[in-house]
Protein backbone atom coordinates (compact mmCIF):
# COMPACT_ATOMS: atom_id res chain seq x y z
CA UNK A 1 0.00 0.00 0.00
CA UNK A 2 1.22 3.27 -1.09
CA UNK A 3 0.73 6.35 1.56
CA UNK A 4 0.21 9.65 0.44
CA UNK A 5 -0.59 12.83 2.09
CA UNK A 6 -3.90 13.31 2.38
CA UNK A 7 -5.53 16.62 0.61
CA UNK A 8 -7.19 19.51 2.23
CA UNK A 9 -10.69 18.21 1.08
CA UNK A 10 -10.17 14.79 2.81
CA UNK A 11 -8.39 16.73 5.90
CA UNK A 12 -11.89 18.44 5.51
CA UNK A 13 -14.48 15.60 5.86
CA UNK A 14 -12.85 14.45 9.27
CA UNK A 15 -15.64 14.54 11.29
CA UNK A 16 -14.96 16.46 14.64
CA UNK A 17 -15.05 13.93 17.46
CA UNK A 18 -18.39 14.78 19.78
CA UNK A 19 -17.30 15.98 23.24
CA UNK A 20 -19.49 13.60 25.68
CA UNK A 21 -18.93 14.99 29.49
CA UNK A 22 -19.79 12.26 32.14
CA UNK A 23 -20.61 13.43 35.23
CA UNK A 24 -20.51 10.99 38.43
CA UNK A 25 -23.06 12.52 40.76
CA UNK A 26 -22.34 11.07 43.99
CA UNK A 27 -20.07 12.78 46.68
CA UNK A 28 -20.84 10.57 49.58
CA UNK A 29 -18.35 8.84 51.67
CA UNK A 30 -18.28 4.62 50.91
CA UNK A 31 -19.51 5.60 47.07
CA UNK A 32 -20.20 3.06 45.13
CA UNK A 33 -20.15 5.84 41.86
CA UNK A 34 -16.45 5.59 40.74
CA UNK A 35 -16.64 1.82 40.47
CA UNK A 36 -19.89 2.49 37.71
CA UNK A 37 -18.21 5.24 36.49
CA UNK A 38 -15.04 3.68 35.69
CA UNK A 39 -16.63 1.05 34.09
CA UNK A 40 -18.76 3.65 31.64
CA UNK A 41 -15.93 5.83 30.93
CA UNK A 42 -13.94 2.46 29.77
CA UNK A 43 -17.18 1.69 27.63
CA UNK A 44 -17.30 5.76 25.95
CA UNK A 45 -13.35 5.79 25.43
CA UNK A 46 -14.30 2.22 23.48
CA UNK A 47 -17.08 4.57 21.49
CA UNK A 48 -16.16 5.56 17.93
CA UNK A 49 -16.24 8.98 17.43
CA UNK A 50 -16.69 10.51 21.18
CA UNK A 51 -13.96 12.46 22.80
CA UNK A 52 -14.62 11.74 26.95
CA UNK A 53 -14.54 14.38 29.90
CA UNK A 54 -14.68 13.13 32.87
CA UNK A 55 -16.30 15.43 35.48
CA UNK A 56 -16.38 13.70 39.22
CA UNK A 57 -18.42 15.90 41.40
CA UNK A 58 -16.44 14.94 44.08
CA UNK A 59 -12.97 17.19 42.69
CA UNK A 60 -15.41 19.72 41.08
CA UNK A 61 -15.80 21.91 44.00
CA UNK A 62 -18.77 24.99 43.98
CA UNK A 63 -19.74 27.70 45.82
CA UNK A 64 -22.68 26.73 47.88
CA UNK A 65 -24.39 30.15 47.16
CA UNK A 66 -24.60 29.62 43.42
CA UNK A 67 -22.42 32.39 42.91
CA UNK A 68 -19.44 33.20 40.54
CA UNK A 69 -15.77 32.52 41.06
CA UNK A 70 -13.07 30.87 39.06
CA UNK A 71 -14.21 26.98 40.20
CA UNK A 72 -17.52 27.92 38.66
CA UNK A 73 -16.32 29.47 35.30
CA UNK A 74 -13.92 26.56 35.21
CA UNK A 75 -17.08 24.04 35.35
CA UNK A 76 -19.13 26.59 33.19
CA UNK A 77 -16.18 26.28 30.47
CA UNK A 78 -16.38 22.34 30.60
CA UNK A 79 -20.32 21.68 29.79
CA UNK A 80 -20.37 24.43 27.61
CA UNK A 81 -17.47 22.66 25.34
CA UNK A 82 -19.43 19.25 25.94
CA UNK A 83 -21.52 18.08 22.77
CA UNK A 84 -23.57 15.54 25.19
CA UNK A 85 -23.72 14.46 28.56
CA UNK A 86 -24.21 11.27 30.57
CA UNK A 87 -24.90 10.91 34.00
CA UNK A 88 -24.06 8.67 36.45
CA UNK A 89 -26.07 9.04 39.46
CA UNK A 90 -27.47 7.05 42.63
CA UNK A 91 -31.00 7.51 43.88
CA UNK A 92 -31.09 8.50 47.79
CA UNK A 93 -34.61 9.01 48.90
CA UNK A 94 -36.29 8.92 45.96
CA UNK A 95 -34.21 11.07 43.71
CA UNK A 96 -31.30 12.49 42.85
CA UNK A 97 -27.93 14.07 45.11
CA UNK A 98 -28.44 17.42 46.28
CA UNK A 99 -24.73 17.63 44.98
CA UNK A 100 -26.19 17.23 41.50
CA UNK A 101 -28.89 19.66 41.81
CA UNK A 102 -26.20 22.27 42.79
CA UNK A 103 -23.60 22.21 39.88
CA UNK A 104 -26.89 21.70 37.88
CA UNK A 105 -28.04 25.08 38.78
CA UNK A 106 -24.56 26.84 39.14
CA UNK A 107 -24.63 26.86 34.95
CA UNK A 108 -27.62 27.36 32.34
CA UNK A 109 -27.25 28.52 28.89
CA UNK A 110 -24.11 25.99 28.23
CA UNK A 111 -26.85 23.31 28.80
CA UNK A 112 -28.89 23.91 26.36
CA UNK A 113 -30.00 22.46 22.89
CA UNK A 114 -27.78 19.29 23.84
CA UNK A 115 -28.76 15.89 25.04
CA UNK A 116 -28.36 13.61 28.12
CA UNK A 117 -28.28 10.16 28.93
CA UNK A 118 -28.36 8.48 32.38
CA UNK A 119 -26.62 5.54 33.72
CA UNK A 120 -28.35 4.65 37.60
CA UNK A 121 -27.84 2.31 40.16
CA UNK A 122 -29.21 1.33 43.58
CA UNK A 123 -31.28 -0.99 45.60
CA UNK A 124 -34.34 -2.45 44.15
CA UNK A 125 -35.32 0.57 41.57
CA UNK A 126 -31.70 0.77 40.36
CA UNK A 127 -32.22 4.36 40.24
CA UNK A 128 -34.45 5.00 37.96
CA UNK A 129 -36.60 7.49 39.94
CA UNK A 130 -33.36 9.10 40.13
CA UNK A 131 -33.30 9.04 36.26
CA UNK A 132 -36.89 10.41 36.37
CA UNK A 133 -36.70 13.38 38.84
CA UNK A 134 -33.58 14.26 36.37
CA UNK A 135 -35.87 14.37 32.76
CA UNK A 136 -37.96 16.86 33.95
CA UNK A 137 -34.81 19.17 35.38
CA UNK A 138 -32.97 19.08 32.62
CA UNK A 139 -36.20 19.61 30.22
CA UNK A 140 -36.27 22.82 32.01
CA UNK A 141 -32.89 23.59 30.69
CA UNK A 142 -34.17 22.77 26.92
CA UNK A 143 -32.38 19.49 27.28
CA UNK A 144 -33.44 16.37 25.12
CA UNK A 145 -33.19 13.28 27.25
CA UNK A 146 -32.35 10.05 25.45
CA UNK A 147 -35.01 7.66 26.56
CA UNK A 148 -32.71 4.42 27.15
CA UNK A 149 -30.71 4.16 29.98
CA UNK A 150 -28.34 1.81 31.84
CA UNK A 151 -29.70 0.92 35.35
CA UNK A 152 -27.95 -1.64 37.96
CA UNK A 153 -30.59 -2.97 40.52
CA UNK A 154 -28.58 -3.87 43.84
CA UNK A 155 -25.62 -2.40 42.55
CA UNK A 156 -23.16 -3.70 44.55
CA UNK A 157 -23.97 -7.62 43.70
CA UNK A 158 -23.56 -6.52 39.91
CA UNK A 159 -20.39 -5.72 39.17
CA UNK A 160 -17.11 -8.30 40.97
CA UNK A 161 -14.18 -7.52 42.46
CA UNK A 162 -11.99 -6.05 39.58
CA UNK A 163 -15.16 -3.68 39.53
CA UNK A 164 -16.60 -5.19 36.33
CA UNK A 165 -20.44 -6.09 35.57
CA UNK A 166 -21.16 -9.60 36.28
CA UNK A 167 -23.23 -9.41 33.61
CA UNK A 168 -20.76 -7.47 31.04
CA UNK A 169 -21.82 -8.85 27.84
CA UNK A 170 -25.27 -7.82 28.15
CA UNK A 171 -24.90 -4.12 30.09
CA UNK A 172 -21.65 -3.24 27.82
CA UNK A 173 -24.14 -4.22 24.84
CA UNK A 174 -26.80 -1.52 26.56
CA UNK A 175 -23.99 1.02 27.10
CA UNK A 176 -23.12 1.16 23.72
CA UNK A 177 -26.71 1.28 22.26
CA UNK A 178 -27.27 4.61 24.96
CA UNK A 179 -24.06 6.15 23.60
CA UNK A 180 -25.27 5.34 19.88
CA UNK A 181 -28.38 7.53 20.87
CA UNK A 182 -26.43 9.97 22.38
CA UNK A 183 -24.21 10.32 19.95
CA UNK A 184 -26.96 10.72 17.23
CA UNK A 185 -28.29 13.21 19.07
CA UNK A 186 -25.09 15.01 20.20
CA UNK A 187 -24.42 15.44 16.28
CA UNK A 188 -27.68 16.63 15.15
CA UNK A 189 -27.65 19.31 17.80
CA UNK A 190 -24.27 20.50 17.05
CA UNK A 191 -24.97 20.77 13.57
CA UNK A 192 -28.29 22.79 14.16
CA UNK A 193 -26.68 24.98 16.91
CA UNK A 194 -23.84 25.65 14.42
CA UNK A 195 -26.41 26.76 11.84
CA UNK A 196 -28.39 29.12 13.94
CA UNK A 197 -28.41 30.79 17.71
CA UNK A 198 -30.90 27.96 19.85
CA UNK A 199 -33.81 30.34 20.12
CA UNK A 200 -34.92 29.31 23.77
Amino acid sequence: MILTEPDVATEASTPTPLRVAVIIASTRAGRFGETVGRWFVEQANAAPGIEVDVIDLIETPLPADLGGGPEVDAFRARIGAADGFIVITPEYNHSFPAHLKHAIDSVKAEWKAKPVGFVSYGGLSGGLRAVEHLRLVFAELHMVSIRDAVSFHNARSQFDEQGQPVDAENVNKIAAFVLGELAWWADALRAARARSAYPG
